[in-house]
């Protein structure tokens, strides 16, 4: 009997670890360590932030592995709103996946990814733009077709990508470690110096540090693909969130130690600088393995973020094509690619800051209402067996928490808020025009598309359980 056209359960426990600190091990630890600096204004300041951020990361992570557990099946957080609120808000999150913070994240990998590849071989020479985003737009098609052509192959290598990021860290841990050893506490003898006192700037220095923070929950994404989901998926929860927490504390311990408070606000790169005044012996070796850890976050975003679209498609809230997988590969090639081509459009700005704030001030209000779903869920359906079921505290604090931090953008980022809820309320009249009630011209022309890609994907339906 040939194989029935379904994605395959081939990812244990330690491809699950290896997903999500393969995302959250990615850009943002690289990047956001100097914002979060600027915003608080002081060391202590900003290692506060990156605590309370982890610890926040960890409680949302907790209620995932219960929802995850409870709604088993691929999606994430669309999968939990449209369970608990609904299709609107579940078409909206898909709306604002996919035109926004999906390729956006994709885009601002790619080209730190760039940056990080293009500055050690011209170290004295202007990049030039359109050079940085040619190479990011190649890795993105390259890094699409892996993932389209062996989910399998994609994951031993976001193994190794995995390993070789924790060294990255690890070896600025421990060279850190060495500094301070040798009396480098200078500048944590007055860490408050300089603390600022603005409501908006901290919530803007929590933005940044949860940006670097995210993807916790893109493992939920795949949970059809997971062996035994209900042990595996709460465990690679478990065990990566306090990870991650410990070594982005360390890591920044060990920023501000080596390059002090003026060093990182002046830095463009800066494990790249860090590795010069710490790690002489291995300052040619740091930009590549910060260059291999964000492609290996770039890598694991990309198959995660297919799962969301592919699982939106095959609920008739995308077209129908999205839903389907390539017979040989067994891969979500259409949803692979459409997410590509967005991601190639987001590459066009010129600012990363601005998209960076655009995407994450959107993503957290899905995040917070998705963990909301734990609360919403449990009055709703109190009887829906929970093989985990955390402590009420948890989710109640997390979207506490995250629904203040909500209301301060308001005021410092009111551009951003602005556009995301444009964003998301241009896609109402979407719903009701082209998903509540389909028209049948656009029926019948999303029909023969649909058949034209077939061929063109060598791609069908999943084949459902008997």
């Amino acid at each position: 009997m040939s194989e029935k056209v379904k994605m395959r359960k081939q990812l244990g426990l330690l491809e699950g670890v290896a997903i999500i600190l393969g995302i959250i091990f990615g850009s943002g630890i690289f990047i956001s360590p100097k914002e979060v600096l600027v915003k608080t204004g002081s060391v202590w300041g900003a290692l506060i932030v990156w605590g309370a951020c982890g610890v926040l990361a960890t409680l949302g992570a907790m209620s995932y592995a219960e929802l995850g557990t409870t709604l088993a099946q691929s999606g994430g957080d669309y999968h939990y709103i449209n369970e608990a609120y609904g299709p609107l808000p579940a078409f909206l999150y898909l709306w604002d996946a996919n035109l926004v913070f999906v390729p956006s994240t994709n885009a601002i990998m790619s080209l730190t990814f760039a940056n990080n590849l293009l500055e050690p071989i011209f170290p004295n020479c202007p990049i030039d733009p359109m050079c940085r985003k040619l190479i990011a737009a190649a890795t993105i098609c390259f890094l699409t077709f892996i993932n389209a052509y062996d989910v399998k192959f994609t994951t031993r290598v976001q193994n190794v990508f995995m390993f070789t990021k924790i060294l990255a860290l690890v070896t600025i841990i421990i060279g850190g470690i060495v500094w301070i050893g040798k009396g480098g506490v200078e500048h944590f003898s007055d860490g408050w110096a300089g603390t600022k006192t603005s409501v908006s700037d901290w919530s803007v220095a929590f933005y940044s540090g949860i940006f670097s923070y995210s993807g916790w929950n893109y493992l939920n994404f795949m949970t059809e693909e997971l062996r035994d989901p209900f042990v595996n998926l709460p465990r690679a929860i478990y065990l990566s969130l306090p990870m991650v927490t410990f070594i982005y504390l360390l890591a920044n311990v060990s920023y501000l130690a080596v390059l002090g408070p003026v060093g990182v606000r002046a830095t463009e790169a800066i494990a790249v600088d860090f590795a010069v005044g710490a790690l002489s012996w291995v300052k040619w070796a740091m930009p590549t393995l910060v260059a291999i850890a964000i492609l290996g976050g770039l890598t694991v975003h990309i198959m995660t973020s297919s799962r969301m679209c592919f699982a939106g498609a095959r609920n008739g809230h995308m077209p129908e094509l999205l839903a389907h997988i390539n017979m040989k590969c067994m891969s979500p090639m259409p949803s692979l690619i459409f997410l590509m081509l967005i991601s190639l459009v987001m590459l066009i700005p010129n600012n990363l800051t601005s998209l960076i704030t655009y995407c994450t001030v959107v993503e957290s209000f899905f995040t917070t209402l998705s963990c909301s779903a734990v609360l919403w869920l449990r009055y709703k359906k109190p009887d829906l067996p929970r093989p985990i079921k955390v402590s009420l505290w948890m989710p109640i604090l997390f979207v506490g928490v995250s629904a203040i931090l909500l209301v301060v953008p308001v005021v410092s980022e009111p551009v951003a808020v602005l556009a995301g809820a444009g964003m998301t309320l241009a896609g109402v009249p979407v719903y009701y025009a082209l998903i509540s009630c389909e028209p049948k011209t656009i029926r019948a022309i999303s029909t023969k598309f649909t058949h034209l890609c077939q061929k063109l994907f060598l791609s069908a339906v999943e084949e459902q359980e008997e």
